[in-house]
């Protein structure tokens, strides 16, 4: 019987090494870090009150710079080190 509701699943799941899965949490903890800050101390993000200051002032939130950090390192540097991660596991094997 066949039926569109059932996929295949792989008989064997990978798993990945801890640098791995380190590597991969570290841009979102830092991103989430930095959420976290801004509702905790909401009264540092001059973005909610920008009387008296500038557009850089304004830009350059140290909670803001936070999160544009976590993801820059998950976007920009973490994928390119998680394929070499993963390509090292895998020739180690």
């Amino acid at each position: 019987m066949d039926s569109s509701y059932t996929r295949d699943v792989p008989a064997e799941r990978t798993r990945h090494s801890w640098r791995v899965q380190t590597v991969s949490l570290l841009g979102p903890v830092t991103a989430a870090g930095g959420l976290i800050w801004s509702f905790l101390q909401p009264s540092r993000l001059t973005l909610l009150h920008p009387r008296g200051q500038g557009f850089w002032w304004l830009v350059l939130e140290p909670q803001v710079l936070v999160v544009v950090a976590g993801l820059v390192f998950t976007l920009v540097v973490a994928r390119p080190l998680l394929a070499d991660l993963e390509e090292r596991d895998a020739a180690s094997r």
